[in-house]
């Protein structure tokens, strides 16, 4: 035999073999050659090979012994050996595959003898070889049998390789599915790692063919059985029996407990008998407590449990002695805008209502005075054991402010007070707490004239306050701030007569006319008609101008201007006098014919009005001297800019 045919063929099998050749070392030789009965080895030993068989039917015969392979598809192969490393796989060829040992990892309980699918990718290698691949074989294999499994309903096993964002990659056929954390087990897991590298039962739950996405399940297996097992249980439940069970999982609203194949829920206010905020301060995962059964739903598996029941309220427990005015301590649990809830004792609480906090009469709310936390002492102010309810002060424990309003705040009597709101109409303010007052507009300036209050002043400032009046079965006091200076208007009454003429600043124009700032911070008003300057032109903003006064009201604080009067009065007494010039020149005839008596009464009474006021300087001269002195010096200073009522 040719040592390059490392695979010799049947022809030269049996042409090169020597007639000595044994029967037994032929049939070692050559074990893939059938053994026929009729076979004659004595015409063999003596040479006579052919017996009249052509080569072409020996080769036949010796091929029908083989199977039939082609590559790139999937057979069917027994494993005949295995080792750590590799798996060798008899496929019915001329030789036998090798397959590592890591392609098998998904099934620990390979042994030899079993039937395994391969992959045929390549029929001989460069040393001969089969080359087999079972992950391949199982890959092309694979949605088929998943998609069966799911239509079947059939358990199948996976080998779980890791963990991931909320579940594991599972190797089932090697194709990697998702098994979501909560199909792992009808219990919560909390660590998934003790699952990496197990090798465990699962059911197809979904399969997604567009993306290859593959959905397991191994809670599904179970399910079945626990559903037995839960009508089972539930059959046997009665309101009112006390079971127990194990803390299974820990929510925001509640706690779910295992009673042994069944869930039940806790709620978080059937937990204790005071306030709780959170499950996790009463109970712990895993823990094995005691509960009643509240109430259960046959046909929806519902079971309502409580812990608090096992134990006696605590209202049944206050002290008798306990009554109306007493004091007590407590702990502020719950803050609301309408006020605190405060525990005197577990499970035991009263209201504190946010009026009963301050004898303040404005509103305010409960989280000015207090914090949930804080540890206060009240006054009970009602007490119903039957209904669990009572109600609690604290501004019991300071005395009434209004009860010694009289003395303490006596009409006339100034005190410094806060701002703390304003109206339309006024301010209110705070003397101390429990003392409110309200400062009119009208009471705020003697000068100014006050829009809004926000103008003068502003929340949260400090200002001096006069009491006016006082109402105490209305907790009412009427304050002012200008009464803290004397009525300048006294004073004004003596400098802006009437037909005194004062430098003025329009600071202001209105639709009825312009307020005109004058001297000592007061205000005056002139209508449009007054408004006019010499020259025809109007007055405008910021224009300083001489003004005569037309009117003065002290009651309303008015002063009424004009600075039109002023050039007018020249010109009229210009053509006065004018008038007076022409009748003297005129003949003795002409004055009988142009009627003098009429312009001699013109001329008489503006000489009457003259002397009249010249007569009511003179008077005021020796009374009011010095008010004269200042009226003068007005002229030439220039006066402040400031508001009138």
């Amino acid at each position: 035999m040719s040592e390059q045919n490392e695979n010799p063929t049947v022809e030269e099998v049996i042409e090169e073999a020597p007639s000595s050749v044994a029967k037994e070392e032929v049939v070692s030789n050559n074990a893939s050659i059938a053994i026929t009965e009729d076979f004659d080895w004595d015409a063999y030993e003596n040479g006579e090979t052919n017996r009249g068989v052509s080569k072409e039917q020996l080769i036949k015969t010796y091929d029908e012994t083989l199977n039939l392979v082609k590559d790139r598809e999937v057979v069917e192969g027994t494993v005949i050996t295995m080792n750590k490393r590799e798996v060798v796989v008899n496929i019915g060829f001329k030789s036998d595959g090798v397959v590592p040992m890591s392609e098998f990892r998904y099934n620990p309980d390979l042994k030899v003898g079993d039937k395994v699918e391969v992959f045929i990718e390549s029929q001989e290698d460069k040393k001969g070889q089969l080359i087999l691949s079972h992950k391949q074989a199982r890959a092309t294999r694979s949605w088929d049998r998943v998609n069966a499994a799911l239509d079947n309903d059939e358990i199948i096993k996976g080998f779980i390789k890791c963990r991931t964002k909320g579940g594991m990659i599972v190797d089932v056929f090697g194709i990697e599915a998702f098994l979501p954390g909560s199909q792992i087990d009808v219990k919560p897991i909390r660590d998934y790692d003790v699952f990496v590298g197990k090798t465990m039962e699962f059911k197809v739950v979904k399969i997604n063919h567009e993306f290859k996405n593959v959905v397991v399940s191994h809670k599904a297996l179970i399910e079945a059985e626990l559903e037995a097992q839960k009508k089972d249980i539930i059959s046997k439940l009665e309101k009112g029996q006390v079971l127990e069970g194990t803390v299974k999982n820990i929510t925001s609203y509640g706690v779910f407990i295992d009673l042994g194949g069944v869930d039940g829920l806790i709620h978080i206010t059937d937990l204790s008998w005071g306030r709780v905020n959170h499950p996790e301060e009463i109970v712990k995962l895993d823990q094995k407590l005691n509960v009643v059964i509240l109430d259960f739903d046959d046909e929806k598996k519902r079971i309502a449990l409580g812990l608090k029941q096992l134990s006696a309220h605590p209202w049944d427990a206050l002290s008798a002695d306990l009554k109306v005015g007493d004091k007590v301590k407590g702990k502020v649990v719950v803050m609301a805008d309408y006020g605190a809830f405060v525990e005197i004792a577990p499970g035991v609480e009263g209201l504190i209502h946010v009026s009963e906090m301050s004898w303040s009469q404005h509103l305010r709310s409960a989280q000015d005075f207090m914090k949930v936390g804080d540890e206060v002492e009240a006054v009970i102010l009602t007490l119903d054991r039957d209904e669990r309810k009572m109600s609690l002060g604290i501004k019991q424990l300071k005395s009434d402010p209004w009860e010694t309003i009289d003395t303490k705040y006596a009409v006339g009597s100034k005190h410094a007070a806060k701002v703390r709101n304003f109206t339309n109409f006024g301010v209110f303010v705070e003397i101390e707490e429990g003392v409110d007052g309200l400062i009119h507009i009208s009471d705020l300036s003697w000068t100014k004239k006050i829009k809004h209050p926000s103008e003068f002043t502003q929340i949260g400032a400090e200002i001096e306050v006069v009491v006016l009046e006082i109402d105490k079965e209305n907790r009412r006091l009427s304050l002012g701030h200008k009464q803290l200076e004397e009525n300048p208007w006294d004073v004004f009454e003596t400098l802006f007569t009437v037909d005194s003429i004062h430098e003025g600043t329009i600071i202001e124009m209105q639709d009825r006319g312009a307020v005109i700032s004058l001297p000592y911070g007061v205000e005056g008003f002139a209508t449009p008609k007054h408004l006019v300057k010499e020259d025809g032109s109007q007055a405008q903003v910021e224009e300083k101008l001489e003004f005569k006064v037309i009117e003065f009201n002290k009651d309303a604080k008015r002063i009424i201007l004009s600075h039109s009067r002023i050039h007018e009065d020249i010109q009229r007494q210009d053509k006065n006098e004018a008038a007076g010039s022409e009748a003297k020149k005129a003949p003795k005839k002409a004055k009988k014919e142009t009627a003098p008596t009429s312009v001699m009464e013109k001329t008489t009474l503006g000489d009457i009005q003259s002397l009249a006021d010249l007569k009511d300087q003179l008077d005021n001269a020796s009374a009011e001297e010095p008010a004269k002195k200042t009226v003068k010096k007005d002229k030439k200073e220039e006066a402040p800019e400031s508001a009138a009522e």
